[in-house]
């Protein structure tokens, strides 16, 4: 199978766009997903000042963020359907809207109740704005080369803009109050949205008579609510109630994957599955963006429990991360998935990532930054950046045209679970280890690095699965380096 993203335009775009708008268009496409990547992470640092301007609890401040996992996760594949049926520029935008009247519903809030609503209303609109971005994409790129350089610059807002909001949110709460985090959201949003507006190429959809399938609609939605729901709530679930809703959401999907067989206009083509690189990339990336996820939290966690960072200083040691993954992403990137393959280059990436989260797990309670966290961010940051570019190209070359935006939906909600999984599965096991240290009357410090080295030697394990899976399913069938 050829490297080539085989999409091409899509047949319902009005007409392919000059090659100078092409760029102003992912320049605007950039611009509104960075915000809602942003808005992923930069609550993370101001938990505790919400925490204490509100009166949370522990189990209710947890969902300020689960909030927002269950309705973006949750929403992605619809939206993205959606996107396909009444026109991906017309779903973007609905959805930096949105995005953006919750951001402010979010910074004026005064009680609980009114933050965790809105930041409900937040995931949903950026599940509408993000799960049609990579369709839009590849349809305003079909040239091989071209797309490879626009999904590295893509990649690269994305990546870093996960590691930039970590030092945003420090720095907002600390200079200004945590309400900042999400009102600066105000002007982005509105930028944002009046350049797409009126950069965007237009767009008419299939039509919502040809998939508008809403009791599947109905079903898949429930379905991946529910999931998000049980992996970032097993902590404060009994066992027993845990395995009713994960059952429960086990029959909705099987139920819906029932009603696609036989329905006539069905919201999800079930023959995009028979695809084995967009089936084995969404499966390597749940691995790949666990471990992630496991850096980014733990190792914020390991920061400020074990060395004694602040908020502030906590974001700024992160700053190396995104500053290694624009750089690589915008210089190399491309260039090297043209020249290797990408199948070559994700491999590569991927043992970089695994490098780094095995030399993140010697760090202790008398670790440093600069002799353990810093090496190994560098490791994870350039392994990120090489992986990432050639596991989009792969995953989206997998998909018809038609289904562009349908696919794009469906990485997303892929990277919302595997991120999901990875927080859940490794600050519990630090956790657990931790309790049991001090059970046996280990100092707290002590025990608490002892927990986040145990997180970070699983992470690493994941990391190899998933290159291990990589090699093994993604092999292309005959050479993948473009001619």
């Amino acid at each position: 199978m050829s490297a080539t993203i085989e999409n091409g335009p899509s047949p319902v775009t009005a007409a392919p766009p000059r090659a100078y708008s092409r760029w102003t268009s992912l320049a605007v496409l950039c611009a509104g997903t960075l915000m809602t990547v942003l808005d992923g992470t930069v609550v993370t640092v101001a938990l505790p000042a919400v925490q204490r301007d509100l009166g949370f609890g522990g189990a209710g401040l947890a969902w300020v963020v689960n909030a927002y996992l269950i309705a973006f996760g949750g929403l992605l594949l619809l939206t993205g359907r959606l996107g396909d049926l009444v026109g991906r520029k017309r779903m973007f935008t609905a959805g930096l809207a949105v995005f953006t009247v919750a951001s402010v519903l979010c910074g004026t809030a005064t009680g609980q109740a009114t933050l965790i609503a809105a930041r409900a209303l937040q995931g949903a609109g950026g599940a509408m704005a993000s799960a049609v971005v990579l369709g839009m994409l590849v349809a305003l790129f079909p040239e091989p080369r071209e797309q490879g350089r626009a999904i590295a610059v893509f990649s690269a807002v994305g990546a870093a803009g996960g590691a930039l909001g970590t030092f945003l949110g420090g720095a907002l709460t600390q200079a200004l109050n945590w309400h900042w985090i999400f009102l600066i959201n105000l002007p982005i949003g509105v930028a944002a949205w009046t350049s797409a507006v009126r950069i965007l190429p237009p767009e008419r959809g299939e039509g919502l008579g040809k998939g508008a399938d809403y009791p599947g609609a109905a079903l898949v939605t429930g379905a991946l609510m529910l999931t998000v729901y049980v992996i970032v709530g097993a902590g404060d679930t009994s066992l027993p109630a845990t395995l009713l809703l994960a059952a429960l959401a086990l029959a909705l999907f099987t139920a819906f994957a029932l009603r696609q067989a036989r329905a006539v206009r069905p919201l999800l083509r079930l023959r995009l599955f028979r695809s084995r690189l967009l089936t084995g990339t969404n499966a390597v990336q749940v691995l790949m963006i666990a471990t992630m996820y496991g850096f980014q939290f733990v190792g914020a966690l390991y920061l400020q429990r074990v060395l004694g960072y602040g908020a502030l200083a906590t974001g700024t040691a992160f700053l190396p991360a995104p500053v290694v993954i624009g750089l690589l992403m915008l210089g190399l990137s491309a260039r090297t998935v043209a020249r290797f393959g990408p199948y070559r280059v994700l491999l590569a990436g991927l043992g970089l990532i695994t490098a780094g989260m095995a030399l993140l797990s010697r760090a202790g309670a008398d670790g440093s930054y600069t002799a353990d966290v810093l090496p190994a961010m560098l490791l994870l940051g350039a392994g990120f950046a090489a992986a990432m570019p050639a596991l989009t190209g792969l995953a989206m070359s997998g998909a018809r045209a038609e289904d562009a935006g349908l696919a794009s939906g469906l990485f997303n909600t892929t990277q919302v679970v595997g991120g999901s999984l990875g927080l859940a599965a490794l600050t519990a096991l630090a956790a657990c280890r931790t309790g049991a240290l001090l059970d046996r009357g280990a100092e707290l410090v002590p025990a608490t690095a002892e927990g986040y080295r145990l997180a970070f030697r699983v992470a690493a394990g994941i990391a190899v699965a998933a290159l291990v899976l990589a090699a093994a399913v993604l092999r292309p069938r005959r050479d993948l380096t473009p001619r």
